[in-house]
């Protein structure tokens, strides 16, 4: 090897290999001391972008799940109303009976129909009073049917329509096509249809006696219960072809939806629908019922039975949508520990990993360092060729 003075080629070896081992010394440095394996773009370009994603994705679903909570929380603020509204229609259903005995006079009776006149302005104050986040809940949250504008409703003792449940339904008019023969119905609103067979379920064109079938569409989120006679609550029975050409009506209303998940499609979101629980509200229809007479008593106790049935369904449905958040919560929450566990295999740095390499660099790092201290000794030997 030539003796050179100019060029020390062994110390600028030295040199390369110490900035090489310190370069590695830092990066250890820099991931033990943050515990990141990625902490910048050129750490793992492709690594970067899929933690991006899944780190926005997790920011999104704890999200969720504090919206499942507090949603929770809304529900029950609404059926904990309703519990007390039940309490408060026992009570009336009491005094209805008491007043339709010839036991009370008519004198009794003004009594009787002054707490009867509190305890109905006590549930129209609770309905209106009831609220979350300054939202009231009893007076019609979430899309509404509107039975007045809703001739399957309307017609019922031709239809055989008892009754219509939504959840996530669009506001807009519904139409049926009901050809009959067939046992199939059609449900669109012009931008969504679907089709049903119910024919399986149909004592042969029409419903049974004293059973009820649900058409559910669940597509557009609306549910129908077709009634066969004598089914309480019905008018009418259902046969098939009845339908055809009669519509349902959803009108919109302030809140009722849940954003339960990531992304903006309606799977990620729960509709939630109260309807108006006043006394006066055309569901409870009390606004009419007196126990001013003996008459106008024993009408009043069935116009009571039929509104805590309604307060009741109201409720079940309530808890209803309580347990389907609670398991949206429990998945949801599964769901952030499975992602998480992916973006760390990409994020984290394994220490023990990490550390093994850390003391390498080190030791290399003061390996070179001696090193490139000996080879600056080195052109200090052509000294003793000039001597």
């Amino acid at each position: 090897m030539p003796l050179r003075v100019n060029n020390n080629i062994s110390a600028i070896n030295s040199r390369r290999n110490l900035n090489r081992n310190n370069r590695e010394l830092s990066t250890k440095l820099e991931r033990l001391a943050s515990g990141l394996k990625l902490n910048r773009a050129a750490d793992d370009a492709a690594g970067l972008s899929v933690r991006e994603g899944m780190r926005a994705e997790i920011s999104g679903l704890k999200m969720n799940v504090s919206n499942a909570e507090q949603a929770t929380n809304l529900i029950q603020v609404a059926e904990g109303s309703l519990n007390e509204v039940n309490a408060i229609m026992i009570r009336m259903r009491e005094l209805a009976v008491q007043s339709s005995s010839s036991t009370v006079t008519d004198g009794n009776r003004e009594s009787i129909q002054a707490e009867f006149t509190q305890l109905t302005q006590e549930i129209d104050r609770i309905a209106l009073a009831t609220s979350y986040n300054n939202q009231t809940l009893l007076t019609g949250f979430g899309n509404q049917v509107s039975g007045a504008a809703s001739t399957a409703l309307t017609t019922s003792n031709a239809t055989g329509v008892s009754g219509v449940t939504i959840s996530g339904a669009d506001s807009g008019t519904y139409t049926f096509a009901d050809a009959g023969a067939d046992g199939e119905i059609t449900l669109g609103n012009g931008t969504t249809t679907q089709t049903i067979r119910v024919a399986t379920q149909l004592d042969g064109a029409s419903v049974a006696t004293g059973t009820q079938v649900v058409a559910n569409f669940d597509r557009l989120g609306i549910q129908v219960s077709l009634a066969g006679a004598q089914v309480a609550g019905a008018t009418g029975t259902f046969t098939d072809g009845d339908l055809d050409g009669t519509t349902i009506n959803v009108t919109s209303a302030t809140g009722g939806s849940f954003q339960v998940g990531p992304t903006d499609s309606a799977f990620n979101r729960i509709e939630v629908n109260v309807g108006d629980m006043r006394a006066t509200g055309d569901q409870l229809n009390l606004s009419s019922a007196s126990v001013s007479t003996i008459g106008t008593s024993r009408s009043a106790i069935t116009t009571i039975d039929l509104a805590i049935t309604e307060v009741a369904m109201q409720r079940g449905n309530l808890g209803a949508f309580q347990n389907r958040l609670s398991f949206t919560i429990a998945y949801t929450e599964n769901e952030i520990e499975n992602i998480q566990a992916s973006e760390a295999s990409i994020s984290d740095a394994d220490v023990a990993s990490e550390v093994t390499d850390f003391t390498r660099a080190q030791i290399l790092s003061q390996a070179a360092t001696a090193m490139l201290a000996q080879a600056n000794v080195l052109p200090q030997n052509a000294l003793a060729l000039l001597q």
